[in-house]
């Protein structure tokens, strides 16, 4: 693997030193009140509760759909066993999820953010369509995947080196997705704080049946070094948290399964991948987040993706990153769906 190549994936992190260098470590940009003080309606709307599905899956069916994925891998590995049948409702793998990537507050940070909202959904369609062309046994669903915590070169006043999004923008987002029929994924970069102390501030969102949740190890630094320095890291423990947080909403306001995106292109991003813990509540996606040229991005997939299942598994392609080198080109749907497993979600930056 050709580890410099695929370094800092997911965001340009120097985007985000540029954008965001006047801003605190508690997330509250200078003179501006502090987003996670706000309130946020948590009112289900009847279109909320229509779209809340808890009738019992069909377990022969989900059974025959992972074999699919498995797309004839003969390890063993693929499908993995002794998983939970997901509570009712489940998108996957019923669906393949295509998402757009990225920050309001920046262009560089993805294409969610480079244009203007009905020129981004106009894409997204074609993205879509482009994937349902090419395996029409398996719907598209569409969504928005929004950094709503994102790492910083600033320490600020808690020198924790991440910004929380204001939650007026969330509520943008949401806005946007709903034009698109489009699902939500919230995103965290945790910088040198953790998963545990920034996940229960989204809890007002993550209630929604329409929005779901990533975590990135790329900017947990766990030894306090600072964020564009290294790789950082996740254990199944912090995964393991994330989950059941998300199980509990589930349970409590009777929602469809959560997905959960852990990102990763690296072996050490996530440790002691065996000790991740499945629920029916929550369905986990390993999603490789490496950008490069083609042989690169399988290399990686094959590499740390592949030899470690979880659950399901995603795969991130880069509109302007991965055409950088020879051969200058971006995997289309059909070669993606050459791999083993078949990715079910997919996210675009």
């Amino acid at each position: 693997m050709k580890f410099k190549n695929l370094l800092f994936s997911s965001s340009v992190l120097l985007s985000s030193f540029v954008l965001l260098t006047s801003c605190t470590g508690n997330g509250k940009p200078a003179g501006k009140t502090d987003s996670t003080k706000k309130t946020v309606s948590t009112t289900k709307t009847a279109e909320d509760t229509l779209r809340i599905n808890t009738t019992p899956i069909d377990t022969a069916k989900y059974d025959s759909l992972l074999v699919r994925l498995a797309n004839g891998d003969t390890t063993g590995r693929w499908p993995v066993k002794k998983q939970p049948y997901p509570v009712g409702g489940a998108v996957l793998p019923y669906k393949r999820v295509v998402a757009f990537y990225g920050n309001l507050f920046s262009k560089k940070m993805g294409i969610l953010g480079e244009l203007p909202p009905k020129e981004m959904l106009a894409k997204l369609k074609t993205e879509v369509k482009a994937w349902e062309k090419a395996d029409p046994k398996t719907p598209v669903q569409p969504a928005l995947h929004y950094i709503a915590v994102v790492a910083q070169g600033a320490a600020g006043a808690d020198g924790k080196y991440r910004y929380r999004m204001p939650f007026k923008q969330i509520d943008t987002v949401l806005s946007i997705a709903k034009k698109g029929n489009a699902l939500v994924f919230l995103d965290v970069q945790v910088a040198l704080s953790t998963i545990q102390s920034e996940l229960p501030l989204l809890e007002k969102y993550l209630q929604m049946p329409n929005v779901h949740f990533g975590m990135d190890p790329e900017f947990s630094m766990k030894d306090g070094s600072k964020p564009g320095k290294k790789i950082g890291t996740y254990d199944a423990a912090d995964i393991n948290y994330a989950s059941q947080y998300l199980a509990g909403l589930v349970k409590k306001y009777n929602l469809p399964p959560k997905m959960l995106v852990v990102h990763r292109f690296t072996r050490k991003m996530v440790t002691n991948y065996k000790n991740i813990k499945l629920r029916p509540e929550v369905q986990v996606i390993i999603d490789m987040d490496g950008w490069g040229e083609p042989d690169l991005k399988l290399g990686t997939y094959r590499n740390h993706i592949f030899p470690e299942p979880v659950q399901f598994t995603g795969f991130k392609l880069f509109y302007k990153n991965d055409l950088k080198k020879a051969p200058h080109h971006m995997l289309t749907p059909e070669e993606v769906l050459k791999y083993k497993p078949q990715p079910i979600y997919i996210q675009y930056q």
